[in-house]
């Protein structure tokens, strides 16, 4: 026969991963909030994620403690996205996770930059160009493989593409200082 304490032991790991997932989400949505707040009105969604952020740390503590028994290795995917800021000197994230947080961050200022712009902050995409310039020479300097992080980071001259482009509308209607454009 068949234990049905079986069904009930994966019910209950569903129903955590479920309430996981939820809070991320939530956490994520604050986030996004972000890129359509202006910037004079950024504190209560800065608060907000930074109460989302805090309550993720403790969660990943006690998700440390339940992953310490495992094989690392067997589940190290798991955690790439959700660790991107994670900043604990007991919890190992590998080189791979971090530059590909890097490279999804870009993505995400890319995304911000177009986003200030139809709020009226025209001088965050000029900040954000100049940054994700720099990361993009950083990224240059690597010898990556032929993998998904050598993929991934050709993506990041798109994403300095898009900001340039921004910039470059701006600039050519007269919205940012002529010094700004250029640094």
């Amino acid at each position: 026969m068949i234990d049905h304490n079986i069904f009930e032991d994966l019910q209950a790991k569903i129903d955590e991963e479920a309430a996981v997932r939820d809070v991320r989400r939530s956490t994520q949505a604050i986030l996004s909030r972000a890129h359509s707040t202006p910037t004079d009105q950024l504190k209560p969604v800065l608060d907000d994620a930074t109460k989302e952020i805090i309550a993720q740390r403790d969660e990943v503590s006690r998700l440390k403690t339940v992953a310490d028994k495992h094989p690392f290795y067997k589940y190290n995917g798991v955690w790439t996205r959700e660790l991107q800021n994670l900043e604990q000197d007991a919890f190992h994230l590998t080189i791979e996770e971090y530059l590909l947080a890097l490279i999804s961050m870009v993505e995400e200022l890319a995304r911000l930059a177009v986003n200030s712009v139809t709020l009226g902050d025209y001088t965050r995409p000029v900040q954000i160009g100049n940054f994700i310039k720099d990361l993009f020479a950083g990224f240059q300097l690597l010898n990556l493989k032929n993998d998904i992080l050598r993929k991934r980071s050709d993506g990041i001259k798109y994403s300095v593409k898009k900001v340039e482009d921004v910039v470059y509308d701006l600039s050519l209607r007269n919205l940012i200082p002529k010094g700004s454009a250029a640094a």
